[in-house]
């Protein structure tokens, strides 16, 4: 058990660690090497995913998928940041919402098909959410690193 609400403990970290490497990898085969039964293991996964510290999921190559266009959209806000942000979330092509201290009370992640459908996003969608005051949308033009293994040393 966690010392600390919101606290994991080393070994949930090993197998966090095990399953960052290989997420198909084998409660038997993730107990053996962090020194805990199979049963052992799949009881601490379900707690880490019933209290929202992992996700299992397929990370995806959105370019393979088809949507050539990702930009991060600086969101100013005036009103309620935690309103504008859950309608921000609730769109399809929002992949990423977090509410910043800065230059922009809101980030968003979007991932579009094209120009065309990004445009329509930010201008049809974004910027007439009420409560936007204006928006600034940073284009990726090369994603040089992204990774999924943090967090647990």
């Amino acid at each position: 058990m966690n010392a600390h609400p919101g606290t994991v403990d080393d070994l949930s970290k090993a197998i966090i660690e095990q399953l960052q490497e290989d997420g198909r990898r084998s409660y038997a085969a993730v107990g053996k090497a962090v020194g805990l039964s199979e049963a052992a293991v799949r009881q601490r996964v379900a707690r880490l995913v019933e209290n929202g510290t992992v996700q299992i999921v397929a990370v995806t190559d959105p370019l393979q998928l088809g949507f050539a266009r990702q930009a991060m959209i600086g969101v100013t806000v005036s009103g309620d940041i935690s309103e504008v942000s859950d309608q921000l979330a609730e769109l399809p092509e929002v992949d990423y919402v977090v509410i910043t201290a800065g230059s922009f009370d809101i980030l968003a992640e979007i991932v579009c098909s094209d120009d065309d459908e990004l445009l329509h996003v930010v201008n049809d969608r974004v910027r007439a959410m009420p409560g936007v005051v204006s928006t600034e949308t940073f284009v990726y033009l090369s994603l040089r690193k992204q990774q999924y293994n943090w967090g647990t040393r």
